[in-house]
């Protein structure tokens, strides 16, 4: 049996191969985002294939076949990334506290193009192609985790704030995923379907578009009560990430209301699409803030002439 002590590797590669593992799945959202407002959602008619005969792009299909494909080989970039972070996760010292980690975001990998897949099988449904966006923040979670938990100690995780506190922040984590929620449903009630010929899923835009709205602004006034409260207790630490937070839905929601009053042009729905990443990586950054590890305690020498009990 392989010992894989004998090839250690050190906690600043597992971090930096998490943080590009985030990196590159924030970046596969985007390349998605560009695949659907490029009309190019049945650029590859099929799936795994990209036609009947070819696992590749042809000529005849054109522009679209080529911007689908792409986004298609970027899905096995993120893949080798996670593979990499999963191998340095095993290979280190300490493996056992980041290997499920390291596993669960490799495993996402291939359920994302599982669902991109049936995406593209169910001829760009709006409900599917929701959870395919859905899929990438939740892979988001373990990544970001792995990133983290790989620069802690490992001593025992303790709160940082008081308890009423903590569930507070854990309100503001669920009502930022609702909101990432119902965003998918106002793009699938949107314009922008991937595909000429694609279906919408029926919902009236403006009113699901006043319930996003309204689930942001409940958003937003519990990330600026997380920040007052933080402050409160002398969390610094904390305070900083909810500033951070409300900075990022600040600048996010700029962007919806003026893509919004705009018509919905492509360039800004990318970037909401990305900025929705940068939100839910925020709210993580919060909710971690919130405890902290301390280094694993480290037995006292035995005093002179005193003996150390074995067994």
């Amino acid at each position: 049996m392989m010992r894989f002590d004998r090839f250690p590797v050190s906690t600043a590669v597992v971090r930096r191969l998490a943080l590009a593992s985030i990196v590159a799945n924030v970046a596969i959202v985007g390349t998605g985002g560009a695949v659907r407002l490029t009309a190019s959602g049945l650029g590859c008619p099929t799936w795994p294939r990209c036609t009947d005969e070819s696992y590749t792009t042809t000529a005849e299909m054109g522009i679209h076949g080529v911007i689908e494909f792409g986004n298609r080989l970027l899905t096995f970039a993120v893949g080798l990334i996670a593979l990499a972070a999963l191998v340095a996760a095993l290979l280190h010292p300490r493996r056992r506290r980041l290997l499920p980690l390291a596993v669960a975001v490799f495993l996402g990998i291939p359920a994302q193009a599982v669902i991109g897949g049936i995406t593209v099988l169910t001829d760009l449904n709006p409900w599917v192609v929701g959870l395919h966006f859905l899929a990438s923040t939740a892979v988001l979670v373990p990544a970001y985790a792995l990133w983290r938990r790989s620069g802690e100690p490992d001593g025992p995780a303790l709160p940082t704030v008081p308890a009423p506190l903590r569930t507070l922040t854990w309100l503001t984590v669920v009502v930022s995923a609702v909101v990432l929620v119902i965003g998918t449903w106002v793009t699938g009630s949107g314009p922008h379907a991937g595909d000429h010929g694609a279906a919408r899923n029926g919902l009236d835009p403006e009113t699901i578009a006043q319930v996003h709205a309204d689930g942001v602004f409940l958003l937003i006034g519990l990330s600026v009560a997380l920040w007052y409260a933080f402050r409160a207790v002398g969390a610094t630490g904390a305070a900083r990430a909810a500033l951070l937070l409300l900075a990022v839905e600040l600048g996010q929601g700029l962007i919806g209301f003026v893509q919004y009053f705009t018509h919905l042009p492509a360039i800004l729905v990318g970037a909401h699409m990305v900025g929705s990443c940068l939100v839910w990586l925020a709210t993580l950054a919060v909710l971690w803030a919130t405890r902290e590890r301390q280094p694993t305690a480290v037995p006292a020498p035995a005093a002179a002439g005193q003996s150390v009990a074995v067994g």
